[in-house]
């Protein structure tokens, strides 16, 4: 099974897969980096996992970053050690040595890249600034390393670490073709320091590297239960999301297979998990968005800041026309609804149902940035419901408003409601058998 977001990201996926994976032998994460995060809670403790798939946080249970991340070694042996001092169990973390290692220059790169799209953004002389805006990335180094991935000659691989020669050149070789591109940015670019802190950092992950793409087909040849756990939202794949507002990597369930060598055949079924509202981080077009006191409360009750960054998420109304895409392009054969509970005490919702784009009305959603920041909404308004529904366990104990709602996420998109979240809880899930 795969779990993927449907929406910009932080729709809850952390959340879902912990409720998942008791069922499963393996949870997997199969792309993005260290900015993406996941909150989970546990017995009213919360943990944000950046790097490491919800599935740590299952006893006996094996986590798997899979070759299509791109790992920071000095984050995730950050990670590692808070989640270990928080008395969790990271003995079951493996490591794809194909992984792509972010390194240093690459979140120097990141960073002047970002600051030369603003200032770009301001100068007349490049005409329509929305078209060279700047992307509002967590400047981790994310897109510079996938992009080194793909140039391929100096990038370096996490089962690079362990091999001080191979290491050597290929660091070498970067700080040659980047230096004077980075200079700008005030990076110094030591290779000898830069080779000493990533062998360190190798040395300190060895026991959990392996070669994840026979660990993985393993596994599901001998029946085992493998979860694969998206990062990001797919409205920011970047092929399908709204480009170029994007993230560096294939965040729908078409990435799974490259981004973990199991073949697409043995992924099973996948579930989209939707926020019963949207949010966005950085640049880029959201069409519901709120700039009143109704965004503002919605913001708050949802602790709509980012796990990674900290910074505020952008809010709006649910966008079904979204939400229909990004179904069809996953294949989602169930959704689940998280945050319905922040809900609560609005009087009148309102749900996206259409978009005005150029004069004409379209249920297509166009992905693509430009485009997209030109449409217009077109509303269906609901009433909202009162009541607390954090204690509700079964659908039926919803209140009718909330019931209506999830009835029409499912008859616009097509796809059957399979869980619903009204609270941070492990306990608090819904299942659509228990209705």
């Amino acid at each position: 099974m795969a779990v993927v977001g449907l929406q910009w990201g932080d729709e809850g996926k952390g959340k879902i897969v912990d409720h998942l994976a008791e069922g499963f032998d393996a949870v997997v994460r199969y792309n993005g980096g260290a900015n993406a995060g996941h909150s989970v809670v546990i017995g009213g403790k919360r943990f944000a996992l950046h790097l490491i798939p919800a599935g740590i946080l299952s006893p006996g249970k094996l986590a798997v970053i899979g070759n299509g991340v791109v790992i920071d070694p000095g984050a995730l042996i950050r990670e590692i050690d808070g989640l270990a001092s928080s008395g969790v169990d990271v003995s079951g973390l493996v490591i794809s040595d194909r992984a792509h290692v972010v390194m240093p220059y690459h979140q120097a790169e990141d960073g002047l890249r970002e600051d030369i799209l603003k200032r770009a953004a301001e100068d007349e002389e490049f005409g329509d600034s929305s078209a060279v805006s700047h992307i509002g990335t967590t400047r981790r180094g994310i897109g510079p390393c996938y992009a080194e991935k793909v140039q391929r000659s100096s990038a370096v691989r996490i089962g690079d670490l362990l091999n001080i020669e191979v290491l050597t050149a290929k660091v070498e070789l970067a700080c040659r073709l980047k230096r004077a591109g980075l200079a700008e940015s005030g990076c110094s670019l030591d290779p000898a320091a830069l080779v000493a802190a990533a062998s360190e950092q190798g040395l300190r992950l060895a026991p959990m590297i392996r070669d994840t793409t026979y660990l993985l087909n393993d596994l599901v040849s001998s029946g085992k239960g493998v979860l694969f756990e998206g990062a990001n939202g797919s409205l920011l794949d970047v092929d399908h999301g709204t480009y170029p507002f994007v993230t560096g990597s294939s965040c729908t369930s078409a990435g799974v297979a490259p981004g973990t060598g199991v073949p697409a055949c043995s992924i099973g079924p996948v579930l989209g998990i939707v926020k019963a509202y949207s949010t966005r981080v950085g640049a880029g077009p959201l069409p519901t968005e709120l700039h009143d006191a109704t965004g503002d409360g919605i913001r708050d009750r949802g602790r709509e800041f980012g796990t990674t960054t900290g910074r505020p998420r952008r809010v709006g109304w649910l966008d079904l026309v979204a939400v229909k895409y990004a179904c069809m392009v996953n294949g989602a054969s169930g959704i689940a609804v998280t945050l319905l509970d922040v809900l609560s005490g609005i009087r009148t919702l309102r749900v996206c149902v259409g978009y005005e784009l150029d004069g004409a009305s379209t249920e297509r959603f166009p992905a693509d940035g430009l485009s997209l920041g030109r449409v217009r909404p077109v509303y269906k308004d609901m009433d909202g419901f009162d009541q607390d529904i954090a204690g509700c366990r079964s659908l039926q104990s919803l209140p009718r408003q909330a019931r209506e709602y999830l009835d029409l996420v499912a008859a616009y998109t097509g796809v059957p409601i399979s869980m619903v979240s009204v609270g941070p809880g492990r306990e608090q899930t819904i299942t659509a058998d228990r209705s």
